[in-house]
This record gives C-alpha cells, structure tokens and sequence, in this order.
C-alpha cells in the first residue's frame, strides 16, 4: 500500500445454481486465493452465494434462508483477514426481495448495498422479482443485528490515503444516470461492480470500452466481476468477464469462458492528483453514510508495469496515428499564426539535427495546407566551430529534398568577432564560447525574418525545455515553436514516421541518418570529424528525462515513487545508481531553468503533457527544489 496502491481483485468462483452450501465453500476458497496474493479489495459476481440464474427459486424461502447462512460462513471465515470483500445475495428487507452486495470483513457484515437499476428488457426479467434500492435508505435485521442498508454507503480505508470505496451491481453502470456517478462525486475512489452479464455476439468489446469509460469519466479505479461457468445455460451463458480498470486504462482483463481471476493495483493516489488539477471535479459526500475501514498497512507487490516511453504509444498502429495527428496539430498552429499576422514566408535554422528537421517538416505541412510554395521556405545553415560535415550535408540534403530555399551564413568571423569584443579566448570552450554561437545563430535568423518580413520557427523541443538545455535568448527564442509540446523521445519517432509514410527514397534516406545521428549542439570542435559534444552524456538520457518529466508532471508522482517504477521499466538497462544520478540531475536541473520557460514563445500544446507559462505549468521561476532532491538523496 506504499506508494497509494492497493491490490484488488475480481474472483468469479465456480458454482451451482441455488445450491448456497456449496457455493459459499467457493468462494471462500477464492477468498484465501486473494489473501495468499495480498489483494485488500475482493469483489464476487451478482448474487453469486445462491446463483443469478434462479428464476422464480428466489420465491422460495429455502433458498432465502440457506443464502443467509452461507453468507454468515462466508464473514466468520473473514475473521482473520484484512480484505473487505463484496459478495452478492438476495436478501429480503420489509416485504421485498433485493439484490445486494454484502460488504464483510473481519467476521463482519459492514452493510448491504441494493442494486438500484432493475432491468426488465430482452432476457432480462429481474422486476418479476426484485424491488429497486433507489432512495433505500436505512438498516435491516441480519442474525439479530442492525446492518445498515442502502445505496449511498461509502466505505473509508485507513491504509491507503484517499480510499473510499463504493458499490454499484451490473445494470447499474449500463444506465443513463448511474449510482457510480454520485459515488465518485461524494468521494468514493474506487468502484466495485457485482455482476451477471451474459454473452452475446460483440457485448465483449462494449462491455470492455463502457467500464473503461466509467472509470475515465469518473477520474476512480473500476474493478467488475461477473458471473461464469456454474450459471444455468437454459438460455443465456456467462463469461466470468472481470475486469480492473483505472482512470480510462484497462490493468487486468480476464480471459472469457474460464472463470479466470484477476487482479490489478490501483493507484490510489495518482486518482487524488487527476482529481485535484480537475477543477470541475467537486466532490459533496452529504447524504452518505461513511463507514470506517480498518486496514493493516503494508508494501503492495506491483504487477502493473508503466511504460518506459509513456510519451510513445507501444502500438504500431496507434503510435503511426497519433504521429500523423500530432504533425497535423503542430502544422495547423503555425498555419494559424501564419494567416493570422499576414506573413508568406519563414525562416527555419536547419542544423541537421532532430529538431530542426522535425520543424521543417512541419513547416512544409503548413505550407502546402495554405498553398504556398515551399521555395518560401527559407532555411538558413550556419555552420561554426562545431559543425561536422554529417550534419551539415544532412542540412542542406534535406532543404533541397523537400523544395525549400537554403542560404547559407558561416559565422565563424562573426563569432570570433564577438569574442574580440567582450574579451573571449577562443580556445576557452567554456559556456560563453557554447552560448556566443547559439545567440548569433538567433541573431541572424530574427535580421533575415525581419528583411524577408517571415517568421522565426522555433525548433527546441519540451525537452529541453524542461532541462533549461537551451541557450537563454538563443535557441531558446523564435516567433512560433512549433516542438515545445513534443518531448524528445516522441521527435524521433515523428521524423521515423514521417520517413516511413513520405513515399520518396531520397528524403527517406536522408532522414534516417538524422535519426541515426547522435543528438549534440554541435557548439565545440569536432574529434577527427566527428561529433565531440553528445548531449546526453552531459545532462542524462533523454529516455529517463521523459520518463521523469511524464510521471513528474502528468501523475504527480513523487521522487521515490518514480524511482520505484523506473527500476522495472527499465531493468536491465540502467543501474539504480544511474537512475537515481540522472534523477537528481532532472530535479536540479527542472527547477532551476524555470525562468527560461516563463518567457516562452507561443507554440502549439499537442499532448496531456505541457510546460507553457500560459497553460499546463504556472511555476515560479525561484521555486525551491530541496524537498524533491532531498528524497531522490534518500533513495
């Protein structure tokens, strides 16, 4: 439970239709399953101590009492547990018949929550025999105690700060107006859903979006348990589809037709943070009743893995999607602000690095969207100190390719210039040798803008950006940056896509050597005509900076919690002690170049992450880091 997390599980045991006997000793079975795997939160299908499936046997009051022993066998087995765990019966309460969730734990039965929706559609026909709980509000009588009963119950558990549970039974969640709703809005974190949803041809697919919506929608972890095998086949079959989504995500998913278990961690407090940057998310828990929950806190095991690049989706399909529709949000902004200031021209400074190439891409996409030829493209070169013949045969490979003019400005003299005037040695490779290069590159780009009357396309990347790995009013400032919403990692598989998808051998070919250029500024002396200066031997991997940057920023993941998940992304990649180098460099890194990225330029945000003063990230630029660094140190 470190870290927010807690284990849930969806069990859908094996049993007999309205045989309780026999299925309570199932699912107490199932119960010791899931504490041997350390689950806190168990939830069993829709009435599954006697059977969904029983018809008019719920008339009976055999069946009825024998439901309420087997529940009884079912709490006292509990005693010794933690778990709070939902199991469904029928259950009489003034005269009618509901189907409930019984919460027990500890040898106690905490509350019934009756189901709400009663559908009496197609092949269901629950109305013949069970009243709605809507409005139910109160206690019954069970083995001579007062249970509370009704629909509004929360329940708050002590080991996980920010878990609160509530329940919601099948038909429930299918509804217009659902009982989760006005759980999550009165705080609940956690929905458990009782089920019996029968198998029809494609429900599967449905079934699985609608409870990943639910819990998108609801910013809540959504665990679903549903009847199997066991159920009568008269006219329906069951497929035990469990299911444990989170905030949109689907973590486990059984397999169909197998009575299969799952189980899943839910982050508890990543829901916290997505609720607390919501705004329009305002939890009231008036009208509920709140029952406290004892938990023992311990380490939850994680089975759930996070993605080493959560900026780049996994699928091929899906990543050559969103690259195409990222090109497309990047080009339109520009082809925006293009029409907008009356401006037929731009200035892009093409290094042959990544990120210009990414930006001249996309500003050939906004060109041809207005119509205007490309040959109004400017693209300037200004080789140095630096510059290596690969990049600068890449460069000029590249504007030619793609129709666009190249001018070419080397500002060697203009540099050494500069450094006669404020007193700069040239053999000095120090920061001021670095910058000097990068503000007369700005320089002469802002005076060629300004004759041509163009516009300056930035080219820096949000990750450098975050790293303050940018030259202040040098590469640091355009009129548009097209990339500051696009992490590094996410660069290079643009320009991959934009190499596989471009049908033309010779640009393609020239791409792929980009890519396949080692990332560098390129601002000090080359080794025997290679690249000197590697940019991620001095600030870190840009794969761990992203990763740092996402979970940082978009989950709200504290250092320790980071780190926890970074040693299994990347096992076997990186050692902890590199992990947690690069780390503390990130912190350092992110907190002091604030002041750099409270001056940005417009540029378009193209995902859930953004570092714009204007937008995702409103951070004073003398915000102290030593909270974050002192506990990457603790690591």
């Amino acid at each position: 439970m470190e870290h927010g997390y807690i284990k849930v599980a969806a069990l859908t045991p094996q049993i007999r239709v309205a045989d309780p006997v026999y299925n309570g000793e199932k699912i107490r079975e199932k119960m010791d399953e899931a504490v041997g795997q350390k689950a806190g939160i168990l939830v069993f299908p829709e009435l599954a101590v006697t059977g969904y499936t029983c018809e008019d046997l719920f008339f009976q009051e055999t069946l009825l009492d024998g439901a309420k022993r087997a529940l009884r066998e079912i709490a006292d087995h509990s005693r010794d547990t933690d778990c709070l765990s939902f199991v469904g019966l029928p259950l009489e309460k003034d005269g009618k018949l509901y189907n409930v969730a019984a919460a027990i734990q500890r040898g106690k039965i905490l509350a019934f929550i009756p189901k709400t929706v009663i559908p009496n559609y197609g092949e269901f026909y629950e109305a013949r025999h069970f009243a709605s709980g809507y409005g139910e509000e109160g206690s019954v009588m069970f083995d001579g105690e007062e249970i509370p009963f009704g629909t509004r119950i929360l329940f708050r558990v002590d080991a996980v700060e920010g878990l609160t549970v509530a329940c919601e039974i099948c038909e429930d969640v299918w509804a217009a107006q659902t009982p989760s709703t006005s759980h999550a809005l009165a705080g609940a974190t956690l929905i458990v859903n009782l089920s019996a949803s029968n198998e029809t041809v494609g429900k599967d697919a449905y079934r699985a979006e609608l409870i990943r919506s639910v819990s998108a929608r609801l910013l809540a972890g959504y665990v679903y348990a549903s009847a199997g095998e066991g159920e009568s086949t008269q006219d329906l079959v069951f497929s035990g589809h469990n299911m444990i989504a989170e905030n949109g995500t689907m973590l486990a998913q059984a397999r169909r037709f197998r009575n299969e278990s799952v189980y899943g961690e839910i982050d508890i407090h990543r829901l916290r943070h997505e609720r607390r940057r919501n705004n329009t998310f305002c939890v009231n828990p008036e009208g509920y009743l709140e029952i406290p929950v004892s938990m023992k806190r311990q380490e939850t095991p994680l089975t759930r893995t996070y993605d080493d690049l959560p900026f780049v989706p996994s699928d091929e399909a899906v990543r050559n999607h969103r690259c195409n529709e990222i090109l497309s949000i990047q080009a339109c902004g520009l082809k925006k602000r293009l029409e907008h200031i009356g401006c037929r021209d731009a200035v892009v400074g093409i290094s042959g690095g990544l990120d210009s190439t990414l930006a001249l891409l996309v500003t050939v996409r906004a060109f041809d969207m207005l119509g205007l030829s490309r040959e109004r493209i400017r693209c300037v070169t200004m080789p140095c100190f630096g510059t290596t013949d690969r990049t600068y045969d890449n460069a000029c490979q590249l504007t030619h390719t793609l129709g666009a003019a190249l001018q070419e400005v080397n500002i060697r003299e203009a540099v050494r210039l500069h450094f006669r005037d404020i007193g700069q040695e040239e053999g000095r490779h120090d920061v001021t040798y670095e910058n000097s290069q990068a503000r007369e590159r700005t320089q002469i780009l802002m005076d060629i803008a300004n004759r041509v009357n163009g516009l300056v396309v930035g080219t820096g990347d949000m990750s450098e950006l975050a790293l303050g790995w940018a030259t202040y009013n040098g590469d640091h400032m355009s009129m548009y940056g097209v990339n500051a919403g696009v992490p590094k990692t996410l660069v290079r598989h643009l320009v991959a896509f934009y190499a596989d998808t471009c049908e033309n051998e010779e640009l393609r070919a020239v791409l792929l050597d980009v890519l396949d250029t080692p990332v560098s500024p390129e601002l000090l002396p080359p080794v025997d005509g290679r690249i000197s200066q590697r940019t991620e031997e001095l600030v870190g991997p840009y794969e761990l900076h992203d990763f740092f940057l996402y979970y940082m920023l978009r989950c709200g993941f504290e250092p320790a919690k980071i780190y926890r998940i970074a040693l299994t992304s990347f096992r076997g990649k990186y050692e902890q002690d590199e992990i947690k180098k690069w780390m503390k460099n990130f912190y350092r890194r992110f907190f002091q170049q604030q002041f750099k990225r409270s001056c940005l330029p417009d540029g378009p945000k193209v995902g859930s992450v953004g570092i714009s003063p204007r937008g995702d990230l409103r951070m004073p630029s003398d915000a102290c880091a030593a909270l974050w660094l002192t506990q990457v140190e603790r690591l």
